[in-house]
């Protein structure tokens, strides 16, 4: 069967002879380019894997000392062209596309002459597995991310990751890169971590990496360099794919089929040869490729890598003004972390201001210590340090912030605190300055009413913990003007958050969406559904928390303020639990040891209709679906896209669920509760 691929953007393999001292003979030295920048990364389709298979039958053809595979700058290569996916026709493609990866990689493994993968920049996915299939690898220190993010789209490491990294580092640091990693938040190894885990031979600094990683090359051919690496234990491999099996039940429940595929390949990686091995994988990634999982997967992917990029809706970026200083208002927990925030990545002043100087002292000490934090764990040099340490202050006065270009509010979620604090910073601030209210749940344009220049208030709303999680909803209020917003958006671009625009409706996206959903499995428990049943209610989906876990981190008076406030707007889709305010004045934590307090059981005073764990959940996702629809209809949000972004950055929803939509659409949710689905059928679906 020949493979094409339309549309695929061809990663070149260049071949070229160099010379290196201390050898009789020139080496290989094969350069992955694909002839754009690092904004677009090297990739692998048909075509690649073709001209990677050429350079390899030239460059052994001349008798090299050794061959070597290094990528473009910045990049190695960051895996398989997965834009390509949903063109594959057939179940027989799929196949043959993972039997050409593996053939082609599999002659660096074989290869009688030296073969090295000299990693200069970020390798994920079929990159990494290319260099896992080289006889040795160097890293640099500088390459921005590694990994093998395969089961968080709903696929497997299909070309010999799966078989090679177990028995290079050890099945238990394997387990954690092929399936934990990409199932928390998709975490990507440093090349530190990645050195530490035996998966490269030597770190070198960037600064001269090429001209290194050819001499230490060099020197294990000619024999002055000896690479030795630790024996890998075999007889703990059944006790740890045991664990990690009852990990991914407890919580997964089934929900992600790459997961439990990828560990039947780690069960095989630990006797079975290397051909039956990546014929295992090759026969995984044909089950997978045609699952509604991967079809979602590639589709929140999408999202993230483009959509999240460029905003809808976000005015054009010329009429941003220059931010020079930034004030914050409050000296708190939240404050403490957006002053950080804020400084690290502007790297402008930062004054925080607060009702009293002890409260302030906290504040800058809290700063101060993540800073220390930074320093001593490797993440941060004292040159960075000392600077962060002189660019954020504190003090009483909000008068500091008469030159401000930016100042942002953390204060108390009360509508008239918030109102009070931006009526005495009018009369201070420059005329031109924004105003940011990181509210969670209030209305800007009601936050700014009063001022004489309310088209300066912006919503810029970030998610706990702040140095985490991605999203920033930003919020445009009745009022706020473009140059306001553009000046929001680039400093949002700046902190490195991603951002969707909102409008100003209560509690805005994420916040609505969570209550709806949490709020309807707590009437269930007001019904009369017992705390686990409700609790074990969403396992099917494969959430990151279960519900009452997620209301423990929220806090429950929190939950129960939101709630309020969404009651206040829509009290007809959204009650008030006075069971929730029972748990909020007691103080103690729902769950456990991931066990419900039977402390708080007792609080809790309910009815005599107790739900099923399926109504309980049919519940949830009817609420869901109703509340996405009316959003839509509102104009929230520009459209469903924006609504799965924000789940999956602000909420963590996993990609298998493409965020929230496609799940609803393909359950057959969205149409029977909302009259249609939220995306076209082919969008994040099989169907076409």
């Amino acid at each position: 069967m020949s493979l094409t691929a339309p549309n695929e953007v061809v990663t070149r393999a260049l071949l070229r002879q160099v010379r290196v001292p201390g050898l009789d003979k020139p080496a290989a030295l094969i350069t992955l380019d694909n002839g754009f920048d690092h904004t677009k990364p090297n990739t692998f389709g048909p075509g690649g894997l073709t001209s990677l298979d050429e350079a390899i039958t030239a460059a052994l053809a001349a008798d090299p000392a050794f061959v070597a595979v290094t990528g473009k700058p910045y990049i190695f290569c960051v895996g398989a062209d997965i834009v390509g996916l949903p063109a594959l026709q057939s179940r027989e493609q799929a196949l043959e596309i993972g039997r050409l990866g593996h053939r082609v990689f599999a002659r660096l493994k074989d290869s009688a002459v030296p073969t090295f993968a000299f990693v200069n920049g970020a390798a994920m996915g079929g990159g990494l597995e290319l260099a896992l299939h080289c006889h040795y690898r160097t890293l640099s220190g500088g390459a921005a991310a590694l990994a093998l993010p395969e089961v968080s789209l709903g696929l497997v490491p299909g070309w010999g990751g799966t078989q090679l990294l177990p028995n290079l580092i050890g099945i238990p640091a394997a387990t954690q890169v092929i399936i934990q990693n990409p199932l928390m938040q998709n975490k990507m190894l440093k090349p530190k971590q990645a050195a530490e885990m035996g998966i490269a031979d030597v770190l070198l600094e960037p600064a001269d990496f090429l001209e290194r990683s050819l001499e230490w090359a060099a020197g294990v051919v000619n024999g002055t360099v000896t690479v030795t690496r630790p024996e890998v234990d075999r007889d703990m491999w059944a006790g740890v794919l045991y664990f990690a099996r009852q990990t991914l039940d407890q919580r997964l429940h089934g929900a992600v089929p790459a997961a439990y595929k990828a560990l039947d390949l780690l069960e095989t990686a630990k006797d079975a040869d290397f051909a039956t091995g990546t014929a295992a994988e090759d026969e995984a990634l044909a089950d997978l490729v045609f699952s509604e999982e991967l079809r979602s997967g590639l589709y929140a992917f999408d999202l993230v890598q483009r959509r999240a990029k460029r905003p809808a809706g976000a005015p054009d970026k010329g009429l941003a003004r220059p931010v020079t200083k930034v004030g914050i208002v409050g000296a708190g927990l939240m404050a403490s972390q957006l002053a950080l925030l804020f400084a690290r990545r502007l790297q402008v002043p930062v004054v925080m201001t607060d009702l009293d100087q002890a409260r302030v002292d906290r504040g800058v000490g809290y700063v101060h210590t993540q800073i220390e934090k930074a320093v001593g764990k490797g993440r941060m040099d004292k040159g960075t340090a000392a600077k962060l340490y002189g660019l954020v202050s504190g003090t009483v006065d909000k008068g500091s912030f008469a030159d401000a270009d930016f100042v942002i509010e953390a204060v108390f979620e009360d509508l008239n605190v918030k109102k009070q604090v931006w009526a005495e910073l009018e009369k201070i601030v420059k005329p031109e300055a924004v105003l940011a209210t990181n509210t969670s749940s209030l209305s800007i344009t009601a936050m700014a009413e009063d001022l004489e220049h309310p088209e300066r208030v912006v919503g810029f709303h970030f998610f706990n913990p702040v140095a985490v999680l991605p999203l920033l909803e930003i919020v445009r209020g009745e009022r706020t003007d473009d140059a306001t917003l553009a000046t929001a958006f680039a400093v949002s671009k700046q902190l490195r958050k991603s951002s969707v625009l909102v409008k100003d409706a209560p509690a805005f996206v994420v916040n609505r969406l969570l209550t709806r959903f949490l709020g309807t499995v707590f009437a269930a428990v007001d019904a009369g559904t017992p705390l686990e049943v409700a609790n074990r209610a969403l396992d099917p989906l494969g959430l990151p928390m279960r519900p009452l876990a997620l209301l423990q981190l929220v806090g429950p008076a929190v939950a129960y303020h939101v709630g309020g406030t969404l009651h206040a707007a829509f009290p007809d889709r959204f009650g008030v639990s006075e069971n929730l305010k029972r748990i909020a004045d007691s103080g103690q934590p729902i769950v456990v040891d991931d066990e419900i307090n039977a402390e708080v059981a007792k609080l809790l005073v309910v009815g005599d209709q107790p739900l099923t764990e399926e109504q309980v959940r049919q519940n949830a996702l009817d609420a869901l679906a109703q509340e996405i629809r009316l959003m839509l209809d509102e104009g929230v949000v520009a459209e469903a896209q924006d609504i799965d972004l924000c789940m999956i950055l602000g909420a963590g929803w996993p990609f298998h669920l493409g965020g929230v939509t496609p799940y609803l659409d393909r359950t057959g949710t969205s149409e029977r509760v909302a009259g249609q689905r939220f995306l076209p059928p082919g969008v994040a679906s099989l169907r076409s």
